[in-house]
């Protein structure tokens, strides 16, 4: 139970996959990349037939752990284009399974949060969700799940929450499209298993046919060389003078540099 990602199937063919670092509100690291990425690896069998997602303890997933991405930033090129292209993969990965995938948010989905919900077919909310794409106040970009969310939100609201990295309610997030429903918080799990019920009533192949040809027009659909030049350009920002600084800042409790507040 202490693996970063715990995930397991039931006999109706539903998959559960379950982020796990309470402690840090979920927040993603190399352990939890790779963890997710062998969990959709291990459950991609045959009678798969949903997938749900969702996040232990009081967040769903609260972006990334900037102490480790400070650690990675500090690494070779070549490491850091390794991380950028694992976190892609699972990004890309979770948005291309050929079942429906459900998440269900708790708290904070903050980054690359945003992005894992974005990746999913169907978001539930508690009405205590809070979001925000906040990469740029630490000096990094969002490269890599830019197209997800301009699937789910549009890129004109795109523009506005990646610019600001400003933080937004359960409501909002269902407004621009980030959220398909909200619910009380004590509702969640039940709202995710409704849906589920209604997911299974449809046929599978059907389902898989008709993600696979929205993806075919969608923002995320891309090809493998845009994918390659988002993990690089995703990879080389961490390693500029102002991800340092922004880094440098969460690190040191103190406003960046660049902050005229």
């Amino acid at each position: 139970m202490s693996a970063p990602v715990l995930h397991s199937l039931d006999p109706r063919g539903v998959a559960t996959v379950s982020l796990n670092r309470p402690e840090v509100g979920n927040a993603y690291n190399g352990d939890m990349i790779q963890g997710l990425l062998a969990a959709l690896d291990g459950l991609a069998v045959a009678g798969l037939r949903a997938l749900l997602l969702k996040g232990n303890g009081k967040h769903f997933q609260a972006g990334a752990d900037l102490a480790w991405v400070r650690s990675v930033a500090s690494a070779s090129a070549e490491e850091n284009i390794r991380v950028s292209r694992a976190t892609a993969q699972a990004i890309d990965r979770l948005n291309r399974l050929p079942v429906p995938t459900v998440a269900l948010v708790q708290g904070g989905c903050f980054g690359g949060g945003t992005g894992i919900v974005a990746a999913c077919d169907i978001v539930i909310a508690a009405d205590n969700a809070l979001f925000s794409i906040s990469e740029v106040r630490w000096g990094l970009t969002a490269a890599i799940i830019i197209p997800q969310l301009s699937d789910a939100i549009s890129v004109r609201q795109l523009r506005r929450y990646a610019l600001t990295g400003e933080r937004f309610g359960a409501e909002e997030a269902q407004r621009i499209g980030l959220v398909h429903h909200v619910v009380p918080n004590e509702h969640l799990a039940a709202a995710g298993e409704e849906m589920v019920r209604r997911l299974l009533e449809n046929a599978p192949e059907a389902m898989a046919q008709t993600k696979a040809t929205a993806l075919m027009s969608a923002w995320g659909g891309f090809e493998p060389r845009t994918f390659e030049a988002l993990v690089e350009a995703h990879a080389r920002k961490r390693q500029t003078a102002e991800a340092d600084e922004g880094l440098a800042s969460f690190a040191e409790k103190r406003a960046a540099r660049w902050s005229r507040r």
